[in-house]
């Protein structure tokens, strides 16, 4: 029995070969040769079990789009939004129509999603610095490396991470290219001719060919010509509607400017909010004021250029799953579309990110693959903190006790099973939190706004003073963090503007 033990601790930890060199000089005798050649077979046929599981396991397609918000057909978010390819995806698997980023700028976004690592345990709560400076998310395995690690071949182009997508997928696997990041831009600015140089919205340029996400879809819709013997991990981040809101004249014509739209909006929105809310969302922030778009008859086509890029990048994101859908793919792979956070157009008469109001939260999320449920929008919280554990739980990996969000598989199989509510911070002891119903935020001051999405959807009224949603207050509270991460990094717009706002709150107190 001694013998049989030692045969089968051989087998799994060593070479069939090892084995029996060890074998031959511990026991001496040809007699264990019978039991050792049973195991080497028994450990041999494990191992293509293990191979066959693996190359069973479905394939994983992640898009990211940068800045968009809920301006999509399916979530509602304007009536103008020309987006048939996402609206088709989410008709294939499950729209989350209640999802929030973590953070409402583009670096700590996704630091959260690929590390399922809420800021305020991290650190990482503005622009920079990147996943590797902050102690916790650098102890972590990211997203694609622990699908890399499970055997899938990994490969990306464009922004996934926000600025180290090359030395990441290059070292995991293969890196497409950022084809030119943010895209052309005219020597004279088109609308705005003061302030960031990225702050600029018109026609240009003149061919939808030299436009970064074009290459980014043509790049990816390539790679899924190939013919893979192991399950792949593809990445592929867009750019547009990010600023510059630029694109070819020929998706303006899809918007007329006469025809546009504005956002309802009441002159007195902030009045009922803290001095602090409106410091921390105005304050040295490089977004163009409200009051200089409205002033300079802006309003419109700024509007028309965002919905714009919207259906620009929705062409782009049509390449990529028409391209699937005729691959030999189509039928084992999970596609999880996402974008990093939202962006106000003048809502709460501001622009941009860096937020915690609905406008700066809510971003589309769509999940859909193999055997999953089609035709289906949940409306329970969800966050980008959850698409790690959710693609671990799909592809039937164990779970990592490390990340901090929670799979949503229980959601996909019933949409109306009840989520805890989702978190999203600007900064220490600035947070929102959603739930189902209502928008709870707490600021650094103390202030808190409430507000009830049954009823004002546009979060108009601040109810945190009624004394008929003391219970409501309470039960969102107990979200909140009970430690937050000293801030990490320096010299961002979200630094700036959190250091001038708490330097006029200090001045007060």
């Amino acid at each position: 029995m001694a013998g049989n033990s030692l045969v089968i601790r051989f087998a799994k930890q060593t070479s069939p070969l090892s084995s029996l060199f060890r074998l031959v000089v511990l026991g001496g005798h040809l007699c264990v040769l019978p039991i050792l050649l049973a195991c080497i077979c028994i450990s041999q046929s494990a191992q293509a079990d293990d191979r066959n599981q693996a190359a069973s396991r479905p394939n994983i397609l992640l898009i990211a789009i940068d800045d968009l918000n809920d301006w999509v057909g399916c979530l509602g978010g304007h009536p103008q939004a020309a987006t048939p390819s996402i609206d088709r995806l989410a008709a294939k698997g499950t729209l989350f129509s209640n999802a929030h980023c973590q953070a409402p700028v583009c670096q700590p976004s996704r630091a959260s999603l690929l590390t399922s690592t809420y800021p305020s345990s991290s650190g990482l709560y503005f622009l920079n610095p990147g996943i590797e400076a902050s102690r916790v998310t650098k102890q972590k395995t990211t997203l694609p490396e622990r699908f890399a690690e499970e055997g899938y071949r990994i490969f990306g182009a464009g922004k996934i991470f926000h600025v180290t997508n090359g030395p990441v997928f290059n070292r995991l696997g293969k890196y497409g290219g950022g084809f030119g990041y943010f895209g052309p831009q005219p020597q004279t600015k088109i609308s705005q001719p003061h302030g960031h140089p990225l702050w600029d919205w018109g026609a240009y340029p003149d061919s939808t060919e030299k436009m970064p996400d074009k290459r980014i879809a043509k790049w990816a819709a390539d790679q899924l010509k190939n013919d893979f013997h192991a399950p792949f991990f593809l990445a592929v981040g867009f750019y547009r509607p990010h600023v510059p809101m630029l694109v070819p004249r020929k998706w303006f014509d899809k918007h007329s400017r006469k025809e546009i739209l504005t956002p309802v909006v009441q002159s007195d929105d902030v009045d009922d909010l803290s001095p602090y809310a409106r410091d921390l969302t105005s304050l040295e922030h490089v977004a163009p004021l409200h009051q200089w778009i409205v002033k300079n008859k802006q309003w419109h086509h700024a509007i028309q250029s965002y919905l714009a890029c919207c259906s620009f990048v929705d062409a782009c994101v049509g390449e990529v799953l028409d391209a699937l859908d005729q691959s030999p793919y189509r039928d084992n792979t999970i596609i999880v579309l996402f974008s990093d956070h939202g962006f106000h157009l003048g809502e709460k008469q501001r622009w941009a990110k860096r937020s915690l109001w609905e406008d700066g939260t809510r971003v589309p999320l769509i999940i859909a693959g193999p055997g999953l449920p089609k035709h289906q929008t949940c409306s329970q919280p969800a966050g980008l903190i959850d698409i790690y554990p959710t693609l671990l739980d799909l592809c039937g990996l164990p779970p990592d006790p490390r990340l901090e969000g929670s799979s949503l598989q229980p959601q996909i199989i019933d949409p109306s099973k009840s989520r805890a509510p989702v978190r999203t911070t600007f900064g220490p002891e600035n947070h929102a939190i959603r739930s189902r119903d209502w928008r709870y935020i707490r600021y650094r001051d103390g202030s808190e706004e409430l507000y009830d999405h049954r009823n004002d959807p546009h979060e108009w009224n601040n109810l945190a003073t009624d004394p008929e949603c003391a219970k409501v207050l309470q039960a969102h509270r107990k979200y909140l963090p009970s430690t937050e991460h000293p801030i990490l990094g320096e010299g961002s717009t979200g630094h700036l503007a959190f250091q001038a706002s708490e330097e006029k709150r200090l001045q007060k107190n």
